[in-house]
């Protein structure tokens, strides 16, 4: 049995279900995989508790449950302290970076990955701003980066996983990464934000706008900035990550071109099926003599494609591809354990290296 050392950064939704996931999954973990984690420290907007033989889950899910902070935890809880300087007081295997989505600085994130990296410590993210801001500078500094002579083994550098951050438990990268292997992706189609995809569906069935926003935020699929999802952000962000890490071309959030859904009306959604077509936030790579032209945008697909199929509550991808076809995959996804989830798959993944 080997035994990860976990910090866990973040306690909002998807953190939580993390933990849940935890407690639920121990069992299968344990006889399919030979996998066991331990919970030693956690970070929240008000602290961290930190504690090496391991935080009990239940308690700390019970605490965030009455809205106290994590740093209110008998002996282990330490006020004020940033996940940055926990990464300096700790001995852990694993960062799972769940913090809110900053995509203007990236931090707390992005700060707390590059020490956790720089210490050898594998990084697991469902947050996209540090990925979307400063892919190439993390990279570089785990066993993402360009396969040089000078790296050596891809092994001997630390891990880093962001399977949540394109569409939850959609195996978005790993589709393009490990199953196009040997193929040239000449396009890529997605839905990756299932705030806009719930909005879209909701106001075709006479959802008001307002309406439908709220109903994605009580359902805690909404980001903690909902602005990030309607117009465009969120969405950009992932297919600027994808272009990183699976398109192989080194792109910036300024490379995409990015309009939300905010000036959608019910009216034009019904056009649009009057036509026979569904208006989706597509994120869209299409590639241009030797380069990729990236945008976010509200279109309008045929009802007979695969993204203009599914349903409120799915995001999908859609790869063209040279020698292996058209690939698609689709995720159904009704709250945060799905994407929570994806870290676990991260985790194993990095065990199975």
């Amino acid at each position: 049995m080997r035994t990860y050392r976990l910090f866990l950064s973040g306690l909002g939704n998807v953190g939580r279900s993390f933990l849940a996931i935890m407690q639920s999954q121990a069992s299968l973990l344990a006889r399919r995989y030979g996998v066991a984690l331990r919970l030693v420290a956690a970070a929240d907007s008000g602290g961290a508790a930190i504690y090496a033989t391991g935080l009990d889950p239940t308690t700390i899910l019970a605490l965030k449950q009455r809205g106290q902070s994590i740093a209110a935890l008998p002996e282990s809880g330490i006020f004020g302290i940033a996940p940055v300087e926990v990464i300096q007081r700790i001995e852990a295997d694993i960062l799972l970076e769940a913090t809110p989505v900053n995509l203007k600085t990236g931090q707390p994130g992005l700060d707390t990955v590059r020490a956790a990296l720089r210490r050898g410590m594998h990084a697991v993210l469902a947050n996209k701003g540090p990925l979307a801001l400063a892919y190439t500078e993390l990279a570089d500094l785990s066993d993402m980066g360009e396969d040089t002579e000078e790296r050596g083994d891809p092994r001997d550098w630390p891990a880093l996983r962001f399977s949540a951050c394109v569409g939850g438990a959609l195996p978005t990268i790993a589709i393009g990464r490990r199953d196009l292997a040997g193929a040239t992706i000449v396009r890529v189609e997605a839905v990756l934000n299932g705030t806009t995809q719930g909005i879209l569906r909701a106001m075709e069935q006479g959802s008001s706008y307002a309406d439908a926003l709220a109903e994605m935020q009580r359902r805690g699929l909404a980001e903690t900035d909902p602005s990030l999802d309607v117009e465009g952000w969120d969405a950009a962000s992932k297919l600027t990550i994808l272009a990183n890490a699976v398109l192989r071309r080194p792109t910036t959030l300024a490379d995409v071109a990015v309009r939300g859904i905010t000036d959608l009306t019910a009216g034009d959604l019904r056009a649009a099926l009057d036509r026979g077509e569904r208006i989706v936030l597509l994120c869209l790579a299409e590639r241009r003599g030797g380069d990729f032209h990236l945008s976010v945008q509200p279109t309008s697909l045929p009802l007979i494609h695969p993204l203009a199929r599914m349903s409120a509550d799915e995001m999908g991808v859609v790869y063209y591809t040279d020698i292996t076809g058209r690939q698609t995959a689709t995720t159904l996804e009704t709250d945060p354990t799905p994407t929570a989830a994806a870290m676990l798959r991260d985790i194993l993944d990095i065990a199975a290296r």
